[in-house]
């Protein structure tokens, strides 16, 4: 199947919030929320338990929401809200540098560009796990640090033009500190990291996702990526009026930086 990494693909946070305001706005509520109930926003675990979280939730699945969607979707929230505080950080990685993180280490410094962001995959490169033994197509992953130096992850999977919706994968927490030991983890412990499980998989190039230290290791890679290859990172505006794409893959309409090998 086609990869696409031409342009920034519609984003989960475009799906769940519509517009950075709307994300605002939760952020707000769930700041005077948390400071009247003495709660850490900040925790995720004590942020889906805010009234806001709930509404929100209720709000993307409606009345019949399945059970464990407040944690799932709540883990949406704090990443969306986080995102959008920090400016909507948003990076494209094309498929030659995706398979240049997944064979090999750059140099430098693993730290994240930025408090809060969404790297992109190219579309259809990365599968995992979408439940009972079916793979679904990995969109991108959210990261966020917070004040006790603590990376949450989030995994977003079948966006998909066919059908509404997405999934998420809320990944565990982990020590940002240890940044500099994922850019070599055998994650699956086997040396067969990022390889293709499902059928066919191989041939077309294709990757999975099976193990948290996987994201994370890309993550990491990703990262150091961002402080030794500058110039491999191309600022793009959001799409201008009339600049359609009948054929591909719906446009995100926020700005983002496509990650390309060294552009000089």
């Amino acid at each position: 199947m086609p990869l696409h990494d031409a342009y920034a693909r519609t984003t989960p946070f475009e799906l769940a919030f519509r517009d950075r305001d709307r994300a605002n706005r939760l952020a707000d509520a769930i700041e005077e929320e948390s400071a009247g109930r003495g709660a850490d926003a900040d925790d995720p675990h004590a942020f889906v338990t805010m009234a806001a979280v709930a509404a929100f939730v209720g709000e993307v699945e409606g009345p019949d929401a399945p059970p464990g969607a407040i944690h799932r979707y709540g883990a949406l929230a704090f990443h969306g809200v986080r995102f959008a505080r920090a400016g909507c950080p948003l990076f494209v990685l094309s498929a030659p540098v995706a398979r240049y993180l997944v064979e090999g280490t750059p140099e430098g410094d693993a730290s994240p560009p930025a408090r809060a962001g969404y790297l992109q995959f190219p579309q259809h490169l990365f599968w995992t796990d979408g439940g009972a033994g079916v793979p679904e197509s990995v969109d991108g992953a959210f990261w966020s640090v917070t004040a006790n130096g603590f990376i949450h992850t989030l995994l977003a999977t079948g966006l998909r033009p066919d059908r509404p919706g997405l999934g998420v994968v809320p990944l565990p927490e982990a020590p940002l500190t240890d940044a500099p030991l994922w850019l070599h983890v055998d994650a699956r412990g086997d040396g067969s990291d990022y390889e293709a499980d499902m059928p066919g998989g191989e041939i077309d190039g294709l990757y999975s996702l099976s193990a948290a230290g996987e994201v994370l290791k890309l993550l990491a890679r990703f990262f150091a990526y961002t402080h030794s290859v500058p110039r491999g990172l191309l600022p793009v505006g959001p799409p201008v009026e009339g600049d359609g794409n009948a054929i591909g893959p719906a446009r995100s309409v926020l700005p983002f930086t496509r990650v390309v090998l060294d552009a000089s």
